[in-house]
């Protein structure tokens, strides 16, 4: 009997103990996730009346609503002016629109000058266009103008296994081309009709911010790609240069003083960067039990782990590979 009352006060010893740990390891990990927060917003705390911020455009660009209120805190900041390094080769019509809006208000609070890093091409160029001036390297690469769609068409292959993919639809054009059967005509044409007209409203951006006439227009809006000295000559960028080159016209031409700091301004959170950082995270609220939190971690853009790859809708988009 009295051996059952120890193993009894040992278990709750135990239990205690575990109890405590784990509580220790939940605030272990709130303590860490509040770090990653308070260094997210610390961007426009540092950012002071006498630094120039500099933020990065790079990768696929898609919609992001985060990275539009990063550029709004932004604007309410007391950065003299915004330096925008660019490296991306477009990706989402939309996310490019949506971009570029939000440059545009930030550029109405603050001179904005754009760098070319190394690409800035479809959507990517559809993000420089909203600056006051383009700044490019020679052996950048800009333009890319213009809009495309595509979709895999597994027709012959499911005819060839003998599968055959039924459909009752409300009409011909709904969920058209769905790549299981031969597009037919009119859904080419439905969706040539959308494409065209985000392409006008790209040569329309491009027309707008670059001031250039009919004839030149065209001549850029082929869908190919320019070397930096190329598109200099063709209007697309102002001038051959870097980052000292950018400051040197911000002093020029909006008096800002070109001696400033130049500060990094995040319009991620920055555990994106130590992607294992955030498999501690997730591993760690498994671990104390909290696996619901984990998931919706897990699942959540905010840490970056969103499939880059999964691409919807119509695309401003260069690859080598396909030429587009």
């Amino acid at each position: 009997m009295s051996l059952d009352a120890d193993q009894m006060v040992d278990r709750r010893r135990m239990r205690r103990k575990l109890t405590f740990w784990r509580i220790v390891a939940v605030l272990a990990v709130v303590g860490a996730i509040a770090g990653v927060l308070s260094l997210t917003t610390r961007g426009v705390s540092d950012l002071t009346a006498g630094s120039i911020a500099r933020i990065k455009i790079s990768g696929l660009i898609r919609t992001d609503q985060g990275r539009v209120e990063a550029l709004q805190r932004l604007g309410r900041s007391q950065a003299r002016a915004v330096i925008v390094h660019i490296d991306s080769p477009g990706g989402t019509t939309a996310g490019a629109e949506q971009l570029y809006d939000a440059l545009k208000e930030l550029k109405a609070k603050k001179p904005m000058v754009v760098v070319v890093n190394g690409l800035a091409a479809s959507g990517g160029y559809i993000a420089a266009l909203a600056s006051d001036h383009i700044v490019a390297q020679s052996a950048s690469l800009v333009g890319s103008i213009g809009v495309l769609v595509q979709y895999p068409n597994f027709y012959e292959l499911l005819k060839t296994i003998g599968v055959t993919v039924e459909d009752v639809k409300s009409s011909p054009l709904k969920a058209a081309p769905n790549g299981f059967e031969p597009t037919s005509p009119e859904a080419r044409a439905a969706l040539a009709a959308v494409v065209m007209d985000s392409y006008e409203w790209f040569k329309g951006l491009v027309r707008d911010n670059r001031k250039l006439d009919a004839p030149l227009l065209e001549k850029v809006s082929d869908g190919r790609v320019f070397t930096g000295r190329q598109a200099l000559e063709l209007k697309l960028v102002d001038e051959l240069g870097n980052e000292q080159t950018a400051l040197a016209w911000l002093a020029k031409e909006k008096n800002i003083d070109a001696s400033l700091p130049v500060r990094d301004y995040r319009l991620r959170p920055r555990l994106t960067d130590f992607p294992f950082l955030h498999v501690a995270v997730v591993t760690g609220l498994e671990a104390v039990g909290l696996s619901t939190f984990a998931e919706r971690i897990g699942a959540s853009g905010a840490f970056g782990t969103v499939d880059r790859l999964n691409l919807d809708g119509l695309l401003a988009l260069w690859h080598p590979v396909t030429g587009h």
